[in-house]
């Protein structure tokens, strides 16, 4: 392999485009499945590659300029050998065989960018090999992204997509140009701003979105498959058929893209127009929601995508997911259409269900429904509806069975934080914040990770604003709530009571036995005892409030009972005396020791 290396460059040195295009055939055609490279032959690489750069300088015909790009894109695999394509020089050469190298200083007669012409009839093989080229070496050197940045390639990727109605650009150059914006939003905060900002990104990209998934709008914010027409007698709804692999890949990239440039977008102000773009692209989100692939695993990653946009979205342009009209097979719930809210409960529950990687596949969705829930009546009582029945089975644990509720409720102990707090809160928002319903419905045990974080552990609190309910307590819940343990939540067997024939003294004895026992675990750092506080919060115990908890047990009992606390500094000294009073007293009277801390 060296040798053929070197036999190679050889030919490449004469000049000769003949003897280049041989050669550089044979070595792409060797070389087209390798995707990883041995370091002996490192230095023969990069000279390959500055030969056919050169040669890519110069007036070749279209085979010798397809053989050049092909042997740059397995070249530029190698992450660790793409020095000769990094430069302003080799970068600018490469985006204008991919035909977006920007004419700088020219304007058409609208004042829009020049593309520099690279050829009457561009060879769109020229054009993808430049692409899939630009494309490994950004994706594999920071220093090609920033020189891309310098050269602008972003905005001579937003002219193409302007072109996204036109018939002349195949399926890969609309790919790859796509992929590469990808791949510079993806790393340059710049780029991301200016794709938004100066090129109104979210109109252009979703337009582009609209164009390939071929779309068409009845009103406003109703959006349609062009070509799919609706039976008005069906009662089912219209089937709309699946979507090409090929339309599937380039709105993927698009929806990526979009995320890149959305993410802070419901965390700021944003103005009438942005909202109305938003709005635009959430009736879109909602259409892709709403489709299919033709493959299942396509699909799958297609809604998920569209999720993870969703979720960027200004929260007040929601209410798009509900605009529909309602119409035959409809899921209508207080006459709303709720397809969109119920497809994300069926895809939230159906990730909930696999228990892999909960917080990438299922947080998406479960969030979109909490913060739709929050601001839209008929969305939460329609999940309301669905997640949180009457309360009928007071026997199970909340956390046991295979309902909806039991799912969401044990996850509330999810080890992952996020998760547990997400499914907390969700549940939480459906219960209209109020305090009582939760914990009727999860159990005081499991909501109190929430009503703690929240000062909420003494009820009470801010509700928040929220529509009044019917009462929804059933026959069965309301015969037994008085004998439901409201840390459990559920109906608890009789239990033998463990203090049953003792005496006064000997309960005050068993409680001052527990007061010690805490003391040494936290003395010994290994709890830390906690009290609830009068905001209704979690505060650490201090020696003081032990001391407190003692004192509530009569003299005679501690005399018997002497807890050593931990002290401050200061109070140390005056304790030990104290400690050493009592001891002369026990032993002069002959009492027992018994309960004593050492």
């Amino acid at each position: 392999m060296n040798m053929d290396l070197n036999v190679i460059i050889e030919n490449m040195e004469t000049g000769d485009q003949d003897a280049a295009l041989m050669a550089l055939q044979t070595y792409n055609k060797k070389m087209t499945q390798c995707f990883t490279f041995t370091t002996d032959e490192e230095e023969q690489r990069e000279r390959l590659g500055e030969l056919v750069l050169g040669f890519l300088k110069r007036d070749l015909q279209p085979s010798c300029q397809l053989a050049c790009l092909e042997t740059i894109r397995i070249l530029s695999r190698d992450k660790n050998n793409v020095a000769p394509f990094i430069t302003h020089t080799a970068m600018q050469t490469l985006s204008r065989h991919a035909g977006i190298a920007i004419s700088h200083g020219n304007v058409d007669c609208e004042g829009g960018v020049v593309l520099v012409p690279f050829a009457e009839n561009p060879d769109l093989e020229v054009i993808v090999e430049a692409l899939k080229s630009i494309c490994n070496i950004c994706l594999h050197n920071k220093v090609a992204v920033q020189v891309g940045q310098d050269l602008q390639l972003i905005v001579g990727i937003a002219e193409r997509l302007k072109q996204c109605g036109e018939d002349q650009w195949n399926h890969y150059v609309r790919f790859f140009d796509l992929r590469l914006m990808f791949l510079l939003t993806a790393q340059r905060v710049a780029m991301r701003t200016q794709l938004l900002r100066e090129l109104r990104g979210v109109s252009l990209l979703s337009n582009h979105l609209d164009a390939t998934l071929g779309l068409c709008w009845p009103d406003t914010f109703e959006v349609g498959r062009a070509g799919v027409e609706v039976d008005p007698d069906s009662e089912e709804p219209a089937e709309l058929p699946p979507l090409s692999r090929e339309k599937i890949e380039r709105a993927m990239e698009i929806l990526k893209i979009l995320f890149n440039i959305t993410y802070d977008a419901n965390r700021r102000e944003v103005d009438e127009e942005e909202a109305a773009a938003f709005r635009h692209l959430g009736a879109i989100l909602r259409h892709c929601l709403m489709s299919s692939a033709d493959a299942q695993d396509d699909t799958e990653e297609f809604h998920s995508h569209s999720l993870n946009l969703l979720g960027n979205l200004p929260l007040s342009c929601l209410d798009v997911l509900l605009m529909p009209k309602v119409q035959q097979g409809s899921i209508e719930y207080m006459g709303v259409n709720m397809d969109a809210v119920n497809m994300l409960l069926e895809y939230m529950e159906k990730r909930l269900d696999r228990g892999k990687k909960l917080k990438e596949t299922m947080l998406p969705s479960l969030n979109l429904l909490t913060e739709s829930a929050r601001i839209h009546r008929e969305t939460r009582k329609f999940l309301r509806m669905k997640v949180l029945p009457p309360l009928r089975d007071v026997k199970n644990l909340p956390e046991v069975g295979n309902a909806l509720r039991n799912k969401l409720v044990r996850l509330m102990t999810n080890i992952d934080t996020d998760v547990k707090n997400c499914a907390a809160e969700f549940l939480f928002v459906l219960c209209k914040e109020s305090v009582s319903r939760f914990i009727k419905y999860t159990g005081y045990g499991n909501a109190a990770g929430l009503l703690a974080a929240r000062g909420l552990l003494r009820g009470g609190g801010n509700p928040g604003v929220y529509s009044e309910d019917e009462d929804s307590d059933t026959e069965e819940y309301r015969e037994a709530k008085s004998q439901i343990n409201p840390v459990t939540g559920r109906v608890e067997d009789e239990q033998p009571n463990p203090m049953e024939g003792m005496t006064e003294e000997q309960k005050e004895l068993e409680a001052m036995k527990l007061v010690n026992m805490f003391d040494k675990l936290s003395r010994s750092n290994i709890i830390q005892p906690m009290m609830l506080g009068s905001d209704g919060s979690m505060t650490q115990m201090n020696s003081g409030d032990l001391r407190r908890m003692r004192d509530q047990i009569p003299q005679g009992q501690q005399l018997h009972l002497q807890t050593q606390l931990r002290l401050e500094p200061q109070q140390q000294e005056q304790q030990q005396e104290h400690q050493k009073e009592q001891q002369d007293q026990q032993q002069g009277s002959g009492s027992d020791d018994e309960g004593e801390v050492e």
